[in-house]
């Protein structure tokens, strides 16, 4: 499955009544380790079929981040049922990102 983009107007359908979990990537273009962690999230998309990957650009969407309380980027939040079950913040590892699921 490919990266999908979370907007304020897809974000309720997409993350929040998703049947599935969904792995929220918050970033930024001009975030260096957002920019290295793209791939690995890339990866994540491709691997995990059982698992919606997204990415929320905070410059696009400062209210979604803002809502989740997105402090440093890139932030990865894994939601469960319309719920926030676990979160990791900063240049992390794959390792540690599926750990999260």
């Amino acid at each position: 499955m490919s990266v999908l983009t979370i907007t304020k107007s897809n974000f309720e359908e997409t993350v929040l009544k998703s049947d599935k979990p969904v792995l929220l990537d918050f970033w930024a273009s001009w975030c260096g380790p957002c920019r290295m962690l793209a791939p690995v999230i890339d990866q994540l998309a491709a691997e995990q079929t059982d698992v919606k990957v997204c990415k929320v650009n905070i410059d696009e969407e400062p209210g979604l981040a803002q809502r989740f309380g997105v402090m440093s980027i890139p932030t990865v939040v894994l939601f469960e049922n319309g719920q926030e079950k676990n979160r990791s913040v900063g240049l992390v590892p794959k390792e540690k990102l599926l750990a999260l699921l």
